[in-house]
């Protein structure tokens, strides 16, 4: 069993064209979160997938590794699904999906996903989490929420506060998810060929639709965020952090 990590990247981005091929100190985006990613010692191999051919050049520049996938995803996921497909990779094989627009990844995220995933045979999908303790942080629909059980799997995802807590009497930790992924190839499959689901079109949140489905997410909590770049005001402060 190999472990690889596929980064989906376009070039076209709804909220900020152009992204993955901005520059930060001298590297592109996509260069950024690709040498992040070459830093866990858990992966074996890393990819970029993708249909420009400009991020394609920005990963050569870099001597990375890059497959050309179909103009037609209409996803993230589709795109490393149909990566995987064109790999050839074993059916039994870790798959993680991890975004492009995280340039400041910690490796030690995918290292606590990597084992949490690998520890428990038969798990199809996990993903992780980090509490979060700023009011703003937890009230803004950008950071996705995530709740789960005792057993660490997710219960729901949300850009709401989620759960409510209407007598504000009780602490409770609020968890932002990392939308970073480990699947076994062979739910990521199956996972892409699911109809979308009512919750996942509501929230625009395509891991509602494993779950909708009847799919458990294992959560794993880590104690390192990943800021993801969502539009240019997100870049000015990730990039004052330099």
């Amino acid at each position: 069993m190999k472990v690889t990590a596929i980064i989906p990247s376009r070039f076209e981005s709804s909220r900020f064209r152009g992204k993955a091929l901005t520059e930060i100190k001298g590297k592109t985006m996509i260069q950024r979160v690709y040498n992040q990613v070459q830093k866990s010692g858990l992966i074996d191999t890393v990819y970029v997938a993708t249909d420009s051919n400009a991020i394609n050049d920005s990963i050569r520049e870099i001597d990375g590794n890059v497959i050309m996938t179909s103009e037609k995803c209409s996803s993230g996921t589709d795109r490393v699904a149909e990566a995987a497909r064109r790999l050839k990779l074993d059916m039994d094989d870790v798959i993680i999906n991890i975004q492009g627009d995280q340039p400041f990844l910690p490796p030690k995220c995918l290292d606590d996903l990597v084992l949490a995933f690998t520890k428990e045979p038969g798990l199809a999908m996990g993903t992780l989490a980090h509490r979060m303790e700023d009011e703003a942080e937890i009230n803004s629909p950008n950071n996705v929420k995530v709740i789960f059980d005792v057993n660490n799997f997710a219960i729901y995802f949300s850009r709401a506060r989620i759960p409510f807590n209407r007598d504000n009497k009780q602490k409770f930790s609020y968890y932002k998810h990392i939308g970073i992924y480990a699947y076994s190839n062979s739910f990521l499959q199956e996972y892409t060929n699911l109809p979308y689901s009512v919750l996942e079109n509501i929230e625009k949140l395509e891991q509602l639709r494993a779950i909708e489905n009847g799919q458990k997410i294992q959560i794993t909590v880590t104690e390192h965020d990943s800021p993801s770049v969502d539009d240019p005001a997100d870049l000015e402060k990730i990039t004052a952090l330099l």
